[in-house]
């Protein structure tokens, strides 16, 4: 049989994706009976648009190897997506489709000898696919005040330019922070970029989950040395569907082509009826451009709430601008957890779930110091389908609007005050 000191040594010393694993053991805690409250995967609670799912069915059929780098007609259609709504010159050859963003990013980092450059905090699988890959990893960190930013002075202060590639991982809106970049702050960044010759991978997968539904893009302003990320995971709702899609610059043609020599040699294509349905998820209509103003309010409706409530507990965090995440500072609570032996942002998640059942993740599987008490926060357990119908009918009371139909997330907040006020009580006692 395999012997331990057989297996890939970078992959031994990874744990697995912290945000599956919390899924699954909370999955695992209800079918025991538990009462969980599902806080850490960042699943979309939308459904997938109605429009979206007709297509699949009608294409169900599709049963061919497509091209490598992803059907024409798709190509085309994300192409023609982001002409219209970033005004970018884009064309087909510039895009290329695969299962996931997840798989795309990996596959680019497999593509070049690159050093990968992070903002701390950042998504928890950026790393670990660097590590396996052997690449090195600098991060940059970020404060909550101001709100989680990459500045242009970090960047002007790395070592000049040598031979070895450099990409900067922006992810915007952001998982963990659900803060952004405004068009003044990544123009900023372009600039020194380009002088710096870093190539920035712009994860917009959270683009149009934007409150206000004005998302900007980097390439806008670094359009030579910007390669975006995106899919369908997050604004429509498909993240089980598995269909990611990167636009290249003709400057970067060549990292395009290798990853198509990679994906030639390991998942050949991304299924055939996804790529179809996903080419109406991607054009202009008017039931795909309703469903995102509706997704909006309701998770706009839902952030400032849980934004609202903690703080009136005490505790911090920057506003969330898209997205579906709190980065939740329990740092006021210090001496008082401290009290209760809970000194890292892990022991604060497990004591969470314990004695709440509510299932949240440590701000240090997402690059910050174990010592650093912060949380992220999903706020997706809800029926997406009933929140969409209620903003629809118009005759919600935005009041009581989380009360009423996302009656978990409302629970949660008292838990945690509850929790907050007990703990303080026992450490007087």
């Amino acid at each position: 049989m395999i012997h331990e000191s057989q297996l890939n040594h970078r992959v031994q010393a990874l744990e697995p994706s912290a945000t599956l694993k919390i899924n699954e053991l909370s999955q695992q805690l209800i079918k025991e009976g538990r009462d969980i409250i599902r806080l850490g995967l960042g699943q979309s609670p939308f459904p997938v648009p109605d429009i979206v799912v007709k297509s699949l069915k009608k294409h169900a059929h599709e049963k061919d190897y497509l091209p490598v780098r992803g059907l024409q007609a798709l190509r085309q259609s994300v192409a023609d997506y982001y002409q219209r709504r970033e005004c970018l010159e884009i064309d087909a050859d510039s895009v290329l489709i695969g299962p996931g963003s997840k798989e795309l990013l990996f596959n680019i980092q497999m593509a070049c000898q690159a050093e990968l450059i992070l903002s701390a905090p950042s998504w928890v699988s950026y790393v670990p696919q660097a590590l396996m890959l052997g690449r090195k990893v600098r991060y940059l960190p970020t404060e909550m005040e101001n709100q989680w930013q990459v500045s242009p002075k970090q960047l002007e202060q790395l070592p000049p330019p040598g031979d070895e590639i450099r990409f900067l991982l922006l992810n915007y809106p952001s998982n963990p922070t659900g803060s952004s970049y405004d068009p003044d702050s990544l123009k900023a960044l372009a600039d020194v970029a380009r002088k710096q010759k870093i190539i920035i991978i712009a994860d917009e997968i959270y683009g149009e989950t934007r409150f206000v539904g004005q998302h900007c893009s980097m390439a806008g302003f670094y359009p030579e040395g910007t390669i975006i990320s995106g899919g369908l995971s997050k604004w429509c709702g498909a993240g089980g569907w598995r269909l990611g899609a990167m636009i290249f610059p003709k400057e970067l043609r060549r990292v395009q082509d290798a990853m198509a020599v990679i994906a030639s040699e390991t998942f050949t294509s991304t299924s055939a009826p996804i790529q179809y349905a996903a080419c109406t998820a991607f054009s202009e209509s008017s039931e795909i451009n309703l469903y995102l103003e509706r997704s909006r309010q309701v998770l706009a409706l839902i952030a400032r709430f849980m934004v609202d409530s903690l703080r009136a507990v005490g505790l911090k965090m920057a506003d969330p601008v898209g997205g579906f995440y709190l980065f939740v500072s329990f740092e006021t609570f210090r001496e008082q957890l401290m009290a209760r032996g809970l000194k890292t942002s892990g022991e604060l998640c497990n004591n969470l779930l314990s004695d709440t059942g509510i299932a949240v993740l440590p701000g240090s599987d997402f690059g910050l110091m174990a010592d650093q008490l912060f949380v992220r926060m999903a706020f997706v357990d809800f029926d997406g389908g009933k929140a969409l119908a209620a903003v629809a009918e118009g005759q919600y009371d935005p009041d009581v609007f989380v009360q009423q139909y996302c009656p978990k997330l409302y629970e949660a907040c008292q838990r945690i005050k509850q929790w907050l006020v007990s703990s303080g009580k026992d450490n007087k006692e």
